[in-house]
Order: C-alpha cells, then sequence, then structure tokens
C-alpha cells in the first residue's frame, strides 16, 4: 500500500496537552509514519498507511474525535467554528455572571451566617455544575483514559473548593462557594476572548476565497446570460467588462486590457493583457471589455490553490513547538502532584485546612497550559495570512524558522533580478535602420527578432511587409524589404553575404557586447547600415531588494547561467559584488553546497523550474511563481509575482513571525514558572489566578496579532 498524507479534522481539544496526547496515540498506530497535531486549526496530518477507521477509533478510546477530510470535502471553516465558539462562550459567561456576582457580594461584603453560606451555595452550584459543565464532562472522558488536560485542572480545582465548601458549611469552616464561581467565570471570559482573537488570527483562508466573483456573464451564441460563477465549466466564454472581476482562471481570446492582480501577487501595478495571455479568478479588469474562456474552475483555480497552501501551512507545526509539546504532554500530572504536595503540606505546616486548600486550588487554575499551546500556531496562522496578502506563500511552518537563521541570500539572475525576456535597449543608425531590420525579424519567432519588432512598434514606427524570408540559424535572418535585400544578423553574416562591414559599427557592436548586451547588424545594398542592442531588462526594484537585504545584514551574491559579461553588468547595477556566470543548474546546487559547507545559511531565490535543485538544496528556496504554477514543490516559500522586493519581504516578515514565536513561548513558559510558586506558597488567590491564567492566553494570541500590521 502506497505512504498518503491524510487530513483529519478534530474534536473535542481545550489545550496544548489534548494535542500532544492525541498525536502521541496516533504515532503509536501500526502503519503510521509522521504526525502532527494542531491545536490552534484542530487538524491532524497523518502519514503513512494506516487506514482512517482504525485511526478515529484509537483516538476515540482516549475521548477525542477525528473525522478524514477528503479531497472532495470542503475544508471545515476555521473563522466559523471560533465565530460559534465565541458566541457559546459568550452565553455561558454572561449566565455565569449573572449568578457569581451577586455570590462575590456575598463572601465578601456582608456578614457570615447560615443564611449567607447557603444563598452562596445556592448561586454557586449552578455556575459550577451546569455553566462549568463543559470543564467537567472534558475532565470525564480523560479519567476514563487515564489521561489528563487543562480541563482536568479547572474542573478539580472549581469541584475541590466547591466540595470543601459544602463540608465546611456544615461544619461552621469559612466556605469558598465565591472561588469557584469567579474561576468558572473568569476562565469562561478568557475563552471567548480566545476565541475571538483566534478567528481573528485565522481570517487569512476566508478572506481569500471571498475575494472570488460570485456572478459571471457566459457567451451562448451571441447572446449573454449571467450565471453563478460556481457554475463555470472550462471551456466557457466569459465577457467582463471595466470594473468586473474575473470568475475564474482563464485566456483572453477577444479584446484587450489591463487587469489590477495585487490580490494574487501583491503587485500594485495593472498588468496589460491581450489576446493569448491568461488571466486569473478574483482579479478586476481595469480597462476594456474582454472575452475569456475559462481554463480552470472551483478547486483548480489559482486562487483556491493559494488558499489551500496558505491552509496548509497554517496546519503544519514549526520544529521549535516540540519542546513546548513536550512539556505539556506531563505538564498537567505534574501539577495535580504539586497541587497535592501544596495541600498537605500547609496542612503539615499551619493546620490550616481552608488555607491549604486555597492554595492547591490556586495551583491547578494558574497551571492550566493554554498558552503554550497557542504560542506557536496562532504566530504561524497570522503570518502566512499576512504573506498572501503580500503574494507570498510559506509553504509550511519550517520555512519560518528557517528564515531566522538566513544569512546569505544567492539570486538566481534570469527572470528573477531581470525580466527574463529581451528589450530594444539601444539603436545606432536612422529610423530607417530599425524599421527595415523589424519588417524582416517579423517572420522570425526569436527572442532577439520579438524584442526588435517591439521596440519598433513602441517607435510608431510602420513596419513594411517582407518577402523571400530566410532564417539562418545561429548567424541571422534575411529578407526584401521595399525591394532591398535586408541582412539583420552578426557581423560574419553580412560579409558571407558580400556586405562591407564598417569599422565603427564593428566597433559599436563590440563595445555594446563588453557591457553584456547581444548586439545584431543591419545592412542592405553592400554595407552595414547600423546596430541594434537587445538585452534582458532589470526590474525597477531589483536595487531596491538588494540593499533592503543588505540593511538586514544579510550578504548577497548572484549565480546565473548567463555569460560573465552581462552577468556583471547586471550585478553592478543592483549593487551585487559577488558573482558566479556561465553556471548550469546542477552548477547552482553545488554553490548552495559550497557555501552551506563554509557555514553559511542559504536562502535561494530562482524561477522555479530550471533552479529546481538548488531552490531543493537551499536552506530556504524562494520560487518565483505565477498563478499557473503555484504549485512548486522545490521552494518553501513561492513569491507570487517577478518583484525582487518579495524575496526581501519574504525574509523580514518570516523574521518577524519566528521572532513572535519566541516570545509567546518566553512568556508562556515565564508565566507558568513564575505564577506557581506563587500559589503554592499562597500568595496567589484563586479567583486572581483564574482571571491570570485566561489573560496569558488571550495576550499570547494578541501578540500574534501584532503581525497583522506588519509592512
Amino acid at each position: 500500500m502506497a505512504t498518503t498524507e491524510t487530513t483529519f479534522d478534530v474534536e473535542g481539544m481545550t489545550c496544548a496537552a489534548c494535542a500532544t496526547r492525541i498525536e502521541r496515540v496516533l504515532s503509536k498506530q501500526e502503519g503510521v509514519e509522521q504526525v502532527a497535531v494542531n491545536f490552534a486549526t484542530r487538524e491532524a496530518k497523518v502519514i503513512g498507511v494506516a487506514a482512517a477507521d482504525s485511526l478515529a477509533s484509537a483516538v476515540d478510546r482516549i475521548g477525542y474525535g477525528i473525522h478524514e477530510i477528503l479531497p472532495t470535502d470542503e475544508r471545515p471553516d476555521i473563522v466559523a467554528r471560533y465565530e460559534e465558539e465565541q458566541a457559546e462562550q459568550w452565553r455561558r459567561f454572561v449566565g455565569a455572571a449573572v449568578l457569581a456576582v451577586p455570590l462575590i457580594v456575598l463572601a465578601m461584603f456582608l456578614p457570615a451566617a447560615t443564611w449567607n453560606t447557603w444563598a452562596q451555595f445556592a448561586l454557586a452550584t449552578p455556575v459550577v455544575f451546569w455553566f462549568g459543565r463543559q470543564f467537567h464532562l472534558s475532565a470525564a472522558k480523560q479519567i476514563r483514559s487515564f489521561g489528563a488536560n487543562m480541563d482536568t485542572l479547572v474542573s478539580l480545582g472549581t469541584l475541590a473548593a466547591w466540595t470543601w465548601s459544602v463540608w465546611a458549611g456544615l461544619t461552621g469552616s469559612a466556605v469558598f462557594f465565591e472561588t469557584a464561581g469567579a474561576i468558572i467565570s473568569f476562565i469562561l471570559l478568557g475563552k471567548f476572548f480566545e476565541a475571538r482573537a483566534k478567528g481573528r488570527a485565522s481570517a487569512a483562508v476566508t478572506k481569500l476565497l471571498e475575494l472570488g466573483a460570485t456572478e459571471a456573464r457566459v457567451l451562448q451564441g451571441e447572446e449573454e446570460i449571467t450565471i453563478p460563477a460556481d457554475r463555470l465549466r472550462v471551456g466557457d466564454r466569459m465577457v467582463v467588462r471595466p470594473g468586473e472581476k474575473i470568475p475564474t482562471d482563464g485566456r483572453v481570446v477577444e479584446g484587450f486590457s489591463s487587469v489590477d492582480e495585487s490580490m494574487l501577487t501583491g503587485e500594485s501595478m495593472p498588468v496589460e493583457k491581450v489576446v493569448g495571455d491568461d488571466v486569473f479568478g478574483a482579479t478586476v479588469n481595469q480597462q476594456g471589455r474582454m472575452v475569456v474562456e475559462a481554463t480552470a474552475t472551483g478547486k483548480e483555480t489559482a486562487l483556491y490553490r493559494i488558499a489551500r497552501l496558505v491552509e496548509d501551512a497554517q496546519a503544519s507545526k514549526a520544529p521549535v513547538q516540540r519542546l513546548a509539546d513536550r512539556v505539556s504532554s506531563v505538564f498537567v500530572p505534574v501539577v495535580v502532584g504539586v497541587a497535592v504536595t501544596t495541600f498537605i503540606a500547609w496542612v503539615a505546616i499551619s493546620g490550616d485546612v481552608g488555607q491549604a486548600m486555597s492554595a492547591a486550588v490556586a495551583v491547578l487554575i494558574i497551571a492550566c497550559p493554554c498558552a503554550l499551546g497557542l504560542a506557536t500556531p496562532t504566530a504561524i496562522m497570522v503570518g502566512s495570512g499576512k504573506g498572501a496578502e503580500s503574494g507570498i506563500v510559506f509553504k509550511g511552518a519550517e520555512a519560518f524558522e528557517r528564515s531566522s537563521t538566513i544569512d546569505t541570500v544567492l539570486f538566481d539572475k534570469t527572470g528573477t533580478l531581470t525580466r527574463g525576456h529581451m528589450t530594444l535597449t539601444r539603436v545606432f543608425g536612422d529610423p530607417i535602420v530599425l524599421q527595415r531590420a523589424a519588417a524582416v525579424e517579423h517572420a522570425s519567432g526569436h527572442p532577439i527578432a520579438v524584442a526588435i519588432v517591439l521596440g519598433a512598434e513602441e517607435r510608431d514606427l510602420p513596419i513594411p511587409p517582407v518577402s523571400d524570408f530566410m532564417d539562418m540559424p545561429g548567424r541571422g535572418v534575411v529578407g526584401t524589404v521595399d525591394g532591398v535585400e535586408v541582412v539583420v544578423g552578426r557581423p560574419l553574416l553580412l560579409e558571407e553575404l558580400g556586405l562591407e562591414v564598417e569599422q565603427y559599427h564593428q566597433d559599436e557592436l563590440t563595445t555594446y557586447e563588453t557591457f553584456g548586451a547581444t548586439a545584431v547588424m543591419v545592412g542592405w545594398e553592400g554595407t552595414s547600415r547600423g546596430v541594434l542592442g537587445v538585452a534582458d531588462s532589470l526590474r525597477s526594484t531589483a536595487k531596491d531588494a538588494v540593499a533592503g537585504l543588505r540593511a538586514l545584514g544579510l550578504d548577497v551574491a548572484m549565480v546565473t547561467g548567463d555569460n560573465p559579461a552581462t552577468s556583471r553588468t547586471i550585478a553592478k547595477e543592483v549593487g551585487i559584488d559577488r558573482v558566479r556566470a556561465g553556471v548550469l543548474p546542477g552548477g547552482k546546487d553545488k554553490e548552495v553546497i559550497r557555501l552551506q559547507d563554509e557555514g553559511r545559511t542559504v536562502a535561494f531565490v530562482g524561477d522555479g523550474i530550471n533552479d529546481a535543485p538548488a531552490l531543493t538544496r537551499a536552506d530556504m528556496g524562494m520560487a518565483v511563481g505565477t498563478g499557473t504554477d503555484i504549485a512548486i514543490e522545490s521552494g518553501d516559500v513561492i513569491l507570487m509575482s517577478g518583484d525582487p522586493t518579495l524575496a526581501l519581504t519574504a525574509v523580514r516578515l518570516g523574521k518577524a513571525t519566528f521572532r513572535v514565536i519566541r516570545e509567546n513561548l518566553f512568556w508562556a513558559f515565564f508565566y507558568n514558572t513564575a505564577m506557581i510558586p506563587l500559589a503554592a506558597l499562597g500568595y496567589l488567590n484563586p479567583m486572581f489566578a483564574s482571571a491570570a491564567m485566561a489573560l496569558s492566553s488571550v495576550s499570547v494570541v494578541g501578540n500574534s496579532l501584532r503581525l497583522r500590521r506588519f509592512r
């Protein structure tokens, strides 16, 4: 049986300890090779050959539920889930607070009396057993399967306070009914804020999918019919007017326009579209009417695939999370042990059973490890969502961690720092030189020919027809224009055909080539008439990208298969000092290895096709892609447009996200490490402990949400 990756929806998790326990149980099942359970996204990914039914049964035995998400299924809407949870926790909090407020007033502001004690009992009991029932039910499931989680601590703490108070009320001792009621209320309020914050953190995928058009105007014969966008099929012809969203991915078959693709690529400048060009769903037509033939619909569109990649990244687990998982797996049993020890120690030392109970309950409540479980996934959820808004897709959580150690960025040249296509950059001679050269080259499909023709069109030169066209591969082309035989190509071709090459034309051609351009000579009627230079044009933001990376303290180098002269010229223009030119794809891979052997941590930026070996070898591969190749497997990060500054943004965002992860983990560990001793020593009232515990989770998510302001 072939190894497969299966994604499960997980039910019943309330803290990091739950996720760790499910992960441990799944990893022990026969046929399972790798498992990752994510508390924030409520998903489990299992790699192996085990049957989904057997895995579900194993998880069910420990009190949780998992359900396989099939490829044909819609992924659960995390935002909707958290909105539902938010509403439910708010209802429970309001109900608990209505009873807890008078309960606290009775306990703290009115004199002790028998009627007071039993009034507190009447108010506290529904708070603990009805509004707090979720904690007791979860704890019972855990106990039945010999496990423990955060709910176990809450349940033990509140039940201990309530049970002690009932006994104390019967014997005339001090009661703690208000402690039990306040703990439930504060934790429910914390759950409400936590659900709201996690919903905001996970909203990126929902927002992406909401960008799509809801309707499409389809041509049926000569008639335009409006249909829901989800009914589109491949081959349908859609009419897209100025200002409208393109309903789905397609190819322009009629008309021309400029399209705002910023939601897909992060590129703010509109992209010109003519017949034959690809367009993508949810991008906005800005100018002319276009007829677009659908080439992909539904889950095959670029928008949907980007959303799924972002969702997969959010559900993945960073290596740094493993420490928190190991701690969470033993945390709850250890805390119960500390609470029992605290109770016994207080009774033995002071004889004050009431104070002993208060300290033990405070330990149970303050130690809930929710913040540990949220520290990493919430930061990744926000960071990956922010990346998607900028045209950057992080394909997994590890990319964020790797970005924090990058010290060298290696750029490919063609298609990365340059546009990847030739442009006419120099005309030496009269306009007729370009005009006649364009006429001959119009019959050729060579990149140099295309650049010359486009150059003539941009200068509004009429291009006359050509006859007797001949293509001489590697040397040039010949054709008759205006009754004159025109030769365009290398000087050697002109000489072979009996044309004299003027020395100043030869000098000009040599100068072009010295500076890295490709030059051709144009001649007719016995002599050379001029020189044309074409070159792969530099991307306008390449220099800013290199300068920005250097400002971060990173070394920047270039490796390319192009000739040394061209490579050095481009490198000098963008501010790169170290260049390796004339390198084959395998050589790029070796250059990455060489830098890694020097102890460097390397990010490689390339086009994701001929650079695949280097992208895979690098510590962080950044593949320059478009909507049609977003599934490039080689890179860890996909840059959705050719703008080199996206590489800079990806590094900055990756570093910022990992910095937030480290801050979250530090404060989560610090919180538990510092607060448990204070609770055990009696310096922390259980009511304040419950408020602080709830605040710790909310603060971790809130810290992650700061990434939404990343620029």
